[in-house]
């Protein structure tokens, strides 16, 4: 077990050797104000960079994150089930679905799932 830890250690040091050696011996870049500039065929931009954000889609993609994520956590529980304990997993699997059906309808009673342009 010692073997693999001082492997581990002397690995590490090696790469944080190599790093430090590439950093001191590369060529430094300094930036200016133009490099730093968009360029855009040699005009000035024509909007700017940052666009404005729906933030009815943001609410709607973390809708879809909190769903996509409820199924990664509800599928494996099928397979997990014991007779013994069997009680116990399905009124875990209700409690769970009950708090996101509770969610579900906040989030449609508020008017976050509808869908105005």
């Amino acid at each position: 077990m010692s073997t693999v830890v001082t492997m581990s250690f002397i690995l590490f040091i090696i790469a944080g050797l190599l790093t430090v050696l590439s950093l001191a011996i590369s060529e430094k870049m300094y930036f200016d104000r133009e490099k730093a500039s968009p360029f855009e065929c040699g005009f000035n931009p024509m909007m700017t960079s940052r666009l404005p954000f729906s933030l009815r889609f943001f609410v709607i993609a973390v809708v879809f994150l909190v769903f996509d994520v409820e199924i990664v956590l509800l599928l494996p529980l099928s397979s997990t089930l014991e007779a013994n304990t069997a009680s116990y997993w399905v009124l875990s699997y209700l409690l769970f679905l009950a708090i996101l059906l509770a969610g579900t309808i906040y989030e449609w009673s508020y008017g976050a799932l509808s869908w105005k342009l």
